[in-house]
């Protein structure tokens, strides 16, 4: 499962928010104990046979379920069935059916066998019902914004620019909503579904499909076999009109389905695929162990992608057009996370929700793998650093342990700690034991627990096994305990002896932590590596031969550490850092000083103008975006090289920092550069040239916004365009901005330019008669309700301004009763607001 992608921009000013707010998720709760699943239980192999009713919503199930007493002798099934009509319940031998008394309340269906079986009796229960799944009353969450396992999109037809869709959602425990199972993590099963569909609608379930069989009245049947066991959250259905674009890894097919307008770039976006299956295949030294994979989209998804065994289900925003992909693929870290959990999560699924961890914190460590075999280290370096951000981002993080049995909700556990803290502490492991014992501990994980469940003691035992290593402090310290260090340092130089000691001190409340450490101690600008031993204590003091007074300490110098450090470096410290640094981390640490500094101090300038030759990309366009070309002392050391990176570079990204450094000098004469970057691929150098034209002709800037494609745009460039879509009220753009203008109170503590101006572009859409741009509104705010988490400020503020809104759509309506749209519109706010109280 990837979360639902909400940008660093956004999320950034809501948690700063939160921070002034100084509300924490688990305030005024009661502590709770989550036990596994009790097994009474076990799953053998599930049939189902389903069709749909598309004006109803409904689907029409028929189920045969084997199964057998996992241990001791019973004489009952009790099954999991939300929001259902069960219409019979028998024993099924050989196909004659025996009825079987039952009792269905509470979403809980408790059925009587026709007598006490023992372990390893099988019997098969045949269920005929209907899944009714907008009667299911269970909520979703920050993750995974609604719960309800069945989803018609579109289903009678009446949105023209949106196709008809069925997809599936089971994770957490929502499969039950669509056929009775027993929906926990630690069980397993084979399966079989028959899905008869309308004939023009192409199908997608787990395994391989048997057959396809025409029906009358233009309807068809599909025979879909999953031969090996998986839980029954990772069950998946799909049904639309989607192009469907071969491909393959070894015999392996490995399909992608889109819509068709996005036939044309579905391996663009997608085509990585074989890649990565054969590199985490040798990586792991385990092959795939699916028949197939697929991966299809879908409009209107509750999250951001889900592992369904053989076929991934991505949100719509992974179907990207040239425009997009020219300048990145945002979405390859999420194919690779999904593709991932196809080992970690459905080979070896986490035996509760409380282990999450062995699913989603190495779902999330695979991006860095991938990105280190594909793009490099720094590339890969350079999302660690980001996902760290993340989970510093949010304070509530800090009281939650990786492995947590007190957790409020099952849904609570997708988070900034399960995911960007779990993947971080996967790194620090793997340089703790080395490469090898890492992942020959994976290897071994995998084999002694395939097609069943695992846990964290499991996994340390396993690298355990492998590396001879006692792990049981690093698990208990990361995976069984909260927080992180906060380390703070001081050095002293004994010049008589010629010692440089360094007093690292941890700062945290509560427990000290024990860890390796680098060290980089400067001489003449070069570094010596020195790896110490931290001990869980206050104050550890190193003593390193230095020939003099060292001209820099560089804590956490190979970046693998997740702490929170206190610097004191100088700008010129940082430019030492930067020109000795090897690591990406120290590169662009010192880099995002010299962009705060580059105006006063000398040093912070040359910082940066070296840095716009890094290999990185990434640094480079952090020193563009760091200087200020009108300021003379800055175009007299950077311009040259700013104006050739403009036209360039190799990278689009870095050609669109480089236009908007140019952009800030308001010169006339790089009018030329910018026209022609408005004929530019990228949609980033679109919206750099856009800002240089209308710093320089802001006539021109309203009609050449009108012709620009903004579906998909990344926060960072709508927020670029805001301004002017906003000022001069370009409605085909509305829609565009609404995902941003929606947070405008958060954003105001963030950036209050741009806060206003959002918030202008919030009050426009409330005030205008636009379905799409409500849409985008209040999809956004419902998807981000649960990652603003228990905070009532900030609940409060959001309700606020869905009814202000509301107030501004009743005033449309009255001015204009016979609006097609508008009561949809306002029945969109009126359901927003429900889901936050």
């Amino acid at each position: 499962m990837k979360k639902i992608l909400i940008s660093a921009l956004l999320l950034g000013a809501i948690f700063s928010s939160q921070t002034a707010f100084a509300q924490t998720e688990t305030s005024g709760r009661t502590e709770i104990y989550r036990a596994s699943h009790t097994k009474m239980t076990e799953l053998k192999h599930t049939k189902l046979k389903v069709n749909f009713d598309y004006q109803k919503e409904q689907m029409g199930g028929e189920e045969w379920l084997t199964a057998s007493p996992y241990f001791y002798p019973t004489d009952s099934l009790v099954l999991n069935a939300k929001g259902m009509l069960i219409h019979e319940v028998a024993l099924d031998k050989n196909g004659g059916k025996s009825p079987l008394k039952y009792e269905y309340k509470n979403d809980m269906l408790k059925i009587n066998l026709d007598k006490t079986y023992n372990r390893n009796q099988d019997y098969t229960v045949y269920i005929k019902y209907t899944a009714r799944p907008n009667e299911v009353t269970q909520k979703g969450s920050a993750a995974i914004s609604d719960a309800k396992g069945l989803y018609f999109i579109n289903a009678q037809g009446k949105e023209a620019d949106k196709p008809t869709q069925i997809w599936t959602q089971g994770e957490t425990e929502s499969s039950s909503a669509w056929f009775p199972t027993i929906d926990k993590t630690n069980q397993k099963t084979t399966q079989e579904i028959y899905m008869t569909v309308p004939d023009k609608y192409v199908t997608l379930s787990n395994g391989l499909m048997k057959s396809s069989t025409k029906e009358a009245n233009g309807l068809r049947t599909d025979h879909w076999v999953m031969d090996k066991k998986h839980s029954p959250y990772l069950f998946f259905m799909g049904v639309g009109d989607y192009a469907v674009v071969k491909d393959k890894w070894r015999n392996i097919d490995v399909d992608y389905y889109v819509e068709k307008e996005y036939e044309p770039y579905a391996k663009q976006i997608f085509g990585n695929t074989p890649e990565m299956i054969e590199f985490f295949s040798k990586r792991l030294n385990y092959d795939y162990p699916w028949s197939k994979y697929s991966q299809i989209t879908g409009r209107d998804y509750v999250s951001g992608a889900m592992e369904n065994t053989t076929a991934t289900l991505h949100q719509q925003s992974a179907q990207q057009k040239p425009g997009d992909l020219i300048d990145e693929n945002k979405w390859e870290d999420v194919i690779s996370h999904e593709l991932f959990h196809h080992w970690f999560g459905d080979l070896v699924t986490a035996e509760s929700w409380s282990n999450i961890t062995v699913n989603e914190s190495f779902a999330n460590y695979s991006e860095y793998l991938w990105n280190e075999h594909k793009y490099g280290k720094d590339f890969a370096d350079y999302g660690l650093m980001k996902a760290t951000d993340g989970y510093f981002r949010d304070p509530s993080n800090v009281s939650k342990d990786l492995v947590r049995f007190n957790y409020h909700s099952r849904e609570d556990v997708f988070d900034g700690v399960s995911y960007n803290k779990g993947g971080a502490i996967l790194h620090m492991l793997r340089n703790y034991l080395g490469d090898d014992a890492f992942f020959a501990g994976l290897n071994d994980y995998l084999k002694t627990n395939e097609y069943s469940s695992g846990e964290a003691h499991q996994l340390r035992l396993s690298l355990e096994k492998v590396s001879g290593k006692d792990l049981n402090w690093f698990f208990n310290q990361w995976y069984f305990d909260s927080g992180n260090p906060k380390i703070s340092y001081t050095t002293t130089f004994e010049p008589v002896k010629k010692e440089v000691t360094v007093t690292i001190t941890q700062t945290q409340i509560g427990k000290n932590f024990q860890f390796p450490l680098a060290i980089d101690v400067f001489e003449n600008g070069k570094p010596s590596r020195k790896n110490v031993w931290v001990d869980a204590k206050e104050k550890n003091n190193f003593t390193f031969q230095a020939s003099k007074s060292p001209e820099l300490i560089n804590i956490n110098a190979d970046g693998v550490l997740l702490a929170e450090f206190i610097e004191t470096k100088t700008p010129e410290q940082y430019l030492i850092q930067y020109l000795g640094s090897k690591e990406f981390l120290s590169r662009y640490k010192a880099v995002e000083n010299a962009a705060e500094n580059a105006s006063k101090n000398p040093s912070a300038l040359k910082t940066l103008v070296a840095a716009l030759k890094d290999e990185n990309f990434r640094i480079r366009m952090k020193a563009l975006n760091g200087l200020d070309l009108s300021k003379p002392d800055q175009a007299k050391a950077a311009l040259s090289e700013v104006e050739k990176m403009a036209s360039n570079d190799p990278k689009t990204l870095v050609q669109a920092a480089a236009i908007s450094a140019l952009a800030k000098t308001k010169d006339k004469k790089y009018l030329p550069l910018f026209d022609k970057g408005m004929n530019a691929v990228s949609n980033s150098v679109k919206g750099s040239s856009l800002t240089g034209i209308a710093a320089i002709d802001p006539a021109r800037v309203a009609a050449l916004v009108e012709n620009m494609d903004l579906e998909g745009a990344s926060d960072e460039l709508i927020a670029e365009l805001m301004p002017t879509i906003v000022k001069n009220k370009i409605e085909k753009q509305m829609p565009a901005i609404a995902s941003t203008a929606a947070f405008y109170p958060f954003i105001k503590f963030q950036k209050p330019e741009l806060g206003a101006v959002a918030e202008d572009g919030f009050n426009w859409i409330m005030s205008s008669d636009n379905l799409k741009a409500t849409e985008n509104v209040t999809k956004i705010l419902t998807q981000v309700k649960g990652q603003i988490g228990g905070n009532p400020q900030a609940k409060m503020m959001i309700v606020q301004i869905l009814k202000d809104g509301l107030a501004k759509k009743m005033a449309v309506l009255k001015a204009n009763p016979s609006s097609p749209t508008i009561n949809q519109q306002i029945d969109l706010i009126n359901k927003t607001i429900e889901a936050y109280k």
